[in-house]
């Protein structure tokens, strides 16, 4: 095991793709910081107090992850105010890797000392996206399948939210 390192996202909302990303940095690193983002030039679905809420539910498995929230600031630049020299990424796709490269490069420009991990995920995770989950909730059905793509706590809500039309608010 070595040092600190950060996996940050918008997770909207978090994905079993997540979770196994956030396992993998548990297992491969002494310290995880899982960083919520709040860029105010996104839309998001869920509020961050809600993505926030789903990720300390979700990392209180893991005696060796925090959670924390970045707002208005470069990964590159929270990993230097939390003394991380590594960020994990997930690769899924040759897309992924296309834009994670290009993101790899600007981080190390601003922060020369971080290094960044790249993690293939499994093969029935490769698919799973937090955008691809949402364009399958509504349709009859919906619920069997959401179900095998996140957390139960996530689900949980993301049923409740469609039975009732009530807005997570966080």
């Amino acid at each position: 095991m070595s040092e600190s390192a950060v996996y940050a996202g918008s997770f909207d909302p978090p994905t079993n793709g997540h979770v196994w990303m956030i396992e993998q940095g548990a297992r491969l690193f002494q310290k995880l910081i899982v960083a919520v983002a709040r860029n105010p030039e996104k839309g998001y679905s869920y509020p961050l107090e809600q993505r926030e809420l789903w990720l300390r539910e979700i990392c209180s498995a893991y005696e060796n992850v925090e959670v924390a929230v970045i707002e208005n600031q470069f990964l590159a630049h929270y990993a230097a105010t939390v003394n991380a020299r590594f960020v994990i990424r997930g690769i899924r796709n040759e897309a992924d890797y296309q834009y994670e490269r290009g993101m790899r490069y600007v981080n190390s420009d601003l922060n020369p000392n971080l290094t960044t991990a790249f993690l293939m995920p499994p093969r029935e995770l490769c698919e799973l996206s937090s955008s691809f989950v949402k364009g399958m909730i509504g349709p009859d059905g919906w619920a069997p399948v959401v179900e095998n793509y996140v957390p139960k706590c996530v689900f949980k809500d993301l049923r409740h939210e469609a039975e009732t039309g009530e807005m997570l608010d966080g």
